[in-house]
């Protein structure tokens, strides 16, 4: 294994049991939400996850930080020997804290996939969620400093008041907040203020890998830029690694190291970005890429049109799932479901003819 993946995620699998009321008895389906997915990122990386809604991308990263229990699969964290001294007063507690944190990582990597609940209230300091609704994800009835410093009151890594203290002042000037914002309460903030105090509770723990949940989607064209560029500035300075779940696709271009995209549950493509964006091989890649409006009023908006609707993950079609919509699709596609392989360094696809297909763009 690379000494620089920090996380692996192998056959992931979540299902949920769907049951149908009959007059004496009960049927029990199981909704394959994701389906057998593997991919890595590596320390101070972003990885973009994309697809349509409904396809499993929040499913994704709410699995891999034990947000919801896979059904399958492993989830492993790649500690490599790394310093876990993230304790900054002292105290019983916190002696125990950091020698629980020390035995946790000195086995060099981690199942959180298998981990039991004791350990993985330990392990959490070092995975947090930004949520997409920058709204609705902050209590009304805490200030922003509250908000901030619960990660730590909550896991017990930090007692010490001031200490506390010291560490919100710090994360919230990385955020470009002001301390007089700390007093205030959610509702006196406009939407991009909220998502940074959202940025900021997700980075005071001073975690390796945080998911941004559609972190943007709520924002103004402006206020996303500004996001962007704030947590590209972050994980410069903390060297956090970052799943980036989003629709537009724009900004996972911008924002993104890797992308993976996704489709009912599976994934159908992952490469590097700018190999991804430029020389994609799957049809459904290519057919979200013909979609990203030109700010050129001269060029021709012509995306390609997929017949029908995403299908329904409890009756997901056989073979390969795109096969119902893809304009390429041959007899094979819907009996045998393609296999997923690399077809050029670091750049993986699961489609029978990807080989076959030259859906490159010119660069800009």
């Amino acid at each position: 294994m690379k000494q620089d993946v920090l996380i692996e995620v192998k056959n992931l699998e979540v299902r949920f049991p769907i049951r149908k009321k009959k007059l004496f008895s009960s049927e029990v389906r199981q909704l394959r939400a994701v389906d057998d997915v593997s991919f890595d990122i590596k320390r101070g990386e972003t990885v973009g996850l994309v697809g349509e809604s409904g396809s499993g991308k929040t499913t994704v990263g709410r699995a891999i930080l034990r947000a919801i229990d896979p059904t399958g699969g492993e989830v492993i964290f790649h500690t490599n020997g790394h310093n876990t001294d993230i304790a900054h007063a002292e105290g019983e507690e916190l002696r125990k804290f950091r020698q629980h944190m020390n035995m946790v990582f000195s086995e060099g990597s981690v199942k959180l996939s298998t981990m039991t609940a004791d350990r993985l209230r330990l392990f959490r300091s070092k995975m947090s969620l930004v949520f997409q609704d920058p709204y609705s994800s902050l209590n009304p009835r805490m200030t922003v400093r509250d908000i901030i410093a619960e990660p730590l009151i909550a896991s017990g890594m930090m007692k010490d008041r001031d200490a506390i203290d010291a560490r919100v002042r710090d994360i919230a000037g990385r955020c470009k907040l002001n301390l007089e914002h700390l007093r205030r309460f959610p509702h006196a903030f406009s939407g991009g203020q909220r998502q940074r105090i959202c940025i900021a509770r997700a980075l005071v723990s001073r975690p390796d890998f945080v998911v941004c949940d559609e972190s943007v989607s709520a924002l103004d064209v402006s206020i996303q830029a500004e996001i962007v560029n704030l947590l590209k500035d972050l994980q410069e300075e903390m060297g956090v690694a970052f799943l980036f779940i989003a629709h537009d696709l724009s900004v996972v271009a911008q924002m993104s190291h890797r992308v993976a995209v996704m489709y009912v549950g599976k994934f159908v493509e992952y490469a590097p970005t700018e190999r991804l964006f430029f020389h994609p091989r799957h049809p459904y890649t290519h057919a979200l890429l013909s979609a990203i409006p030109q700010a050129d009023p001269d060029v021709e908006f012509d995306p390609i049109r997929l017949d029908g609707e995403i299908p329904n993950p409890l009756n997901a079609p056989s073979g390969c799932r795109f096969h119902s919509r893809c304009p390429f699709a041959r007899e094979r596609c819907s009996e045998d479901a393609p296999e997923w392989r690399e077809i050029a360094p670091d750049h993986h696809v699961a489609c029978h003819f990807a080989e076959e297909f030259d859906f490159s763009r010119p660069h800009a």
